[in-house]
């Protein structure tokens, strides 16, 4: 069997095919085609994520290993196409580009449940919930949150009470209000 060549490098951009948490590990169809990337865990949490959403767009760093390519660093993540449309009816009176002129605040998952599809989370320093929604999360290009996760969120006040409109990893939370992923 070959060892691989820890010296090369290559830029990949491509799709997430699929990303499973609980698992640890997914994998990027790449837009050159060829094999499947495989995308590990730790990869992602370096990046500052702990999951990514199915179809999201992501550039990546990969090197060739012994079992194929393995993505080594992530350069960007982009959330999945969402047609124009909110992703919840919730949100579908606010235009998006009143969406991205929010701040993202820092907080901290309270609770997320996948199966029933939302949970909630805590703003650092003040009391209440906000609201979380799956399909809000999936628009935003995670999959999953974990409990006590920090992230950032950028928060309107909606029919029933504070709810999410975008969410994003902690490093954003305080930092940028721009939208922007680095």
């Amino acid at each position: 069997m070959a060892i691989a060549d820890d010296s090369v490098v290559l830029e990949v951009s491509g799709t997430i095919k699929w990303f499973d948490p609980a698992r640890g590990f997914g994998f990027i169809i790449s837009d050159e085609s060829g094999p499947d990337i495989l995308l590990h865990t730790n990869v992602l949490r370096n990046f500052g994520q702990g999951s990514v959403a199915d179809r999201a767009r992501i550039h990546v760093l990969v090197q060739p290993t012994a079992r194929g390519l393995q993505a080594v660093k992530i350069i960007s993540i982009e959330p999945p196409e969402t047609e124009g449309v909110a992703p919840i009816s919730d949100l579908a009176d606010t235009p998006p580009e009143v969406l991205a002129t929010l701040p993202f605040q820092p907080a901290r998952v309270k609770w997320f449940d996948k199966s029933k599809g939302f949970g909630f989370a805590n703003l650092f320093g003040q009391s209440g919930d906000v609201f979380l929604h799956c399909e809000v999360l999936r628009h935003s290009g995670l999959a999953d949150l974990g409990v006590g996760e920090a992230v950032a969120l950028r928060v309107v006040d909606g029919r029933r009470g504070l709810m999410a409109a975008q969410i994003a990893p902690w490093e954003r939370g305080g930092s940028d209000s721009s939208g922007s992923q680095e």
